[in-house]
This record gives C-alpha cells, sequence and structure tokens, in this order.
C-alpha cells in the first residue's frame, strides 16, 4: 500500500491529465541519441536511418470512462480505438504503418463479442493500410479496456511538433467541430429515455452526422496528401482530441507563443448549431470543449495564406502573437476573451 511519509497529498484532478503527466515524467532525461522527440507532443519520434524516423504513439480506452456500450457497438469501437491512435500520426505529419492491440476483458464478455470488436479494428486497418503486429490479452475485474499503440514513419526531419508556431502564423483547423460531442449528447439523451420506456425506438435519423462523428471517426489521413500537393508545411501541429482550447493551448505552451483565435471564424457544422439550439447549448461553447473530433489544427507562414484560402477543407480562424500578448478568444461582438483550457479531463471526479 502507498504510504505518504509527510502526510500531505495531491488531488490528481486538480492536474489534470496533461498536468499530472507533466508532474510524473519532469526527472526523465533522454539518454538514447536515437531518441528525436520524447514525451510532450502527439507522438514521439525515434530515429530509424539516414531517411527515415520512426513515430509512435499509445491510447487507452477504459469502459466507464471513454466509452459506454449500452450505445456503442463492438465493431465501432474497434475501429474507433485504431482511429484515434492514427489520428495522433497523422498529426506528426507521418504515414501510419503498424498498430499493437491490448485488451483486458471480464468474463461477462463471450468470445462472438471480441470477434465484433476485432473485426472492426481489422476494417480500420484495412481502411488506413495498416498491419496489426501484435498485442496483449489479459482479464478484468471491471469490464473492457483497449490500449492500442500505433507506429508510422515519416522523411527525417520532416515531423511537425507542436513547438514550431511563430508569432504572426495564421491558425488553421480542418474540417468542423463540435458534431462529435453533440453526438454523445443525443446517444446520452435516448438512452435516459430506454432506461424509462424500453420498448421506445430512438430516432437518430435527424441526427445521423453528429452521430456517425462520436460512433465512427475518421482520421484525417488526406491532409498531409492535400497539404503537399499545394506545398504547404506546417509550422506546428496537433489533432483535436480534447477540445479546440486545450489544443491551442497545447501549441502556444510549446510554442511559447500567444494566440488570437476569432470566434465568427470557428467552422461549425448546420447539424451542430441546430442540435446545440435544441439542448440550449452555446455551439462555441461545444467547439472549443467538446472534444474528438479528430480534426487537425496547425499554424502555417502568412505567405501561405493565398493557397489555402479557397480550400473548403481548411479553415483560417486565428492567428499567433507574441506570447507577452496571451491567448485570447475574440468574440463576435470583438470582445477579447481569455482562452481556458476546458477540454474533457478524464481525470475528474464523477458529479453524479
Amino acid at each position: 500500500m502507498f504510504e505518504n511519509k509527510d502526510n500531505s497529498s495531491t488531488n490528481i484532478e486538480n492536474l489534470g491529465e496533461f498536468g499530472l503527466i507533466d508532474h510524473l515524467t519532469k526527472n526523465f532525461k533522454i539518454k538514447q541519441k536515437s531518441t528525436v522527440k520524447g514525451i510532450g507532443d502527439d507522438a514521439a519520434v525515434i530515429s530509424c536511418n539516414s531517411k527515415k524516423e520512426i513515430v509512435v504513439s499509445t491510447d487507452l480506452l477504459l469502459e466507464g470512462v471513454h466509452f459506454d456500450l449500452s450505445y456503442m457497438p463492438l465493431k465501432h469501437l474497434g475501429y474507433k480505438a485504431v482511429v484515434v491512435n492514427l489520428s495522433d500520426i497523422y498529426a506528426m505529419n507521418a504515414e501510419p504503418t503498424q498498430i499493437t492491440v491490448s485488451i483486458a476483458v471480464s468474463n461477462r464478455f463471450p468470445v462472438e463479442a471480441l470477434e465484433e470488436l476485432y473485426a472492426g479494428i481489422e476494417t480500420a486497418a484495412k481502411q488506413y493500410n495498416v498491419d496489426v503486429v501484435g498485442g496483449d490479452t489479459t482479464s478484468s475485474t471491471t469490464g473492457l479496456l483497449i490500449s492500442i499503440t500505433a507506429l508510422g514513419t515519416v522523411n527525417k526531419g520532416e515531423a511537425i511538433y507542436r513547438s514550431g508556431a511563430k508569432a504572426n502564423d495564421l491558425l488553421v483547423v480542418t474540417g468542423d467541430l463540435g458534431a462529435a460531442y453533440m453526438g454523445l449528447q443525443i446517444l446520452e439523451r435516448e438512452k435516459e429515455v430506454y432506461k424509462v420506456n424500453p420498448n421506445s425506438q430512438p430516432d437518430l435519423e435527424p441526427y445521423s452526422y453528429l452521430v456517425e462523428r462520436q460512433l465512427k471517426p475518421e482520421a484525417r489521413k488526406d491532409i498531409s496528401i492535400l497539404l503537399k500537393e499545394i506545398d504547404v508545411t506546417p509550422t506546428a501541429m496537433i489533432d483535436i482530441s480534447d477540445g479546440l482550447s486545450s489544443e491551442i493551448l497545447h501549441i502556444c505552451k510549446s510554442s511559447k507563443v500567444g494566440c488570437n483565435l476569432f470566434e465568427d471564424k470557428i467552422p461549425l457544422d448546420p447539424q451542430v448549431i441546430s442540435t446545440c439550439e435544441e439542448f440550449n447549448l452555446d455551439s462555441t461553447t461545444i467547439a472549443l470543449s467538446g472534444g474528438e473530433d479528430y480534426e487537425l489544427l496547425f499554424t502555417v507562414s502568412m505567405e501561405d495564406f493565398p493557397k489555402i484560402k479557397a480550400n473548403p477543407h481548411l479553415s483560417v480562424i486565428g492567428h499567433i502573437t507574441e506570447e507577452k500578448e496571451g491567448v485570447h478568444l475574440i468574440s463576435r461582438a470583438g470582445t477579447k476573451i481569455p482562452l481556458i483550457a476546458r477540454g474533457w479531463n478524464p481525470l475528474k471526479k464523477s458529479e453524479d
């Protein structure tokens, strides 16, 4: 049993996920010459040879924390578990090549259920052209746990980190934001309706885009190809897993810069806007804090604006400033509001 000798303790909720990682790993020193990038980005980068570098990322999904099997089909879960890891590889400007899959499972799951899970993993592996090369299986006393490690390759020196943004760079995002979170709200609402009336049949058709973004997200493998075609190299990049505000702050912290984000430039699908109104939620808040969009957020030089301005897949949503100017949201009314990370915190205690 753990004993705290000075009788003091710090609640991990107060640190949050990334604060905890920073705290626990602050004394780790890089000893190997082959370690190009260690902890602190979307993925680690390891020197492979004179031409290539290996990119490595791992993620953990726990039943009851990251997913709810009352509305998440196992095949979709397997697919999503792969995609969320590959998104980190794409965020490094790398090409994913292999994954390993480890699971811990309780005896409430029959073999057929695990076959469904692995069918989803197989489908994702085919879709993204990656090989499943190993893993581990063990028992669990509580439920299902999935851990996937993704590996990829990138040309030497071409990995893109969170730390390269410079003042006057443009802040760019792919796709649209907030749909995955609103999809989760729809599914949670239907779950509560089912509890009251098990015979009720949910009508999810009006929310099809939102539900799909939650249950079957896609990693943006197309973006690196697109950027090469238009001859644009991002100066910094990250994927949006925990909410736009958190990811902007990660880039700003790593790059030692500030940022102005313009509320009226944040891309929102019409279904997100209408569903936010239905739930009496502010769509900007959802885009900033919802998470699980798995879009890419990156910065580019101001000179690249003519190359990206008319592209339907890309939205310029702000610009980078000097660090001393801070990180702000510029509202539709022109008000400058300090941007705070309110994205999902997996270490936060339940309010139930």
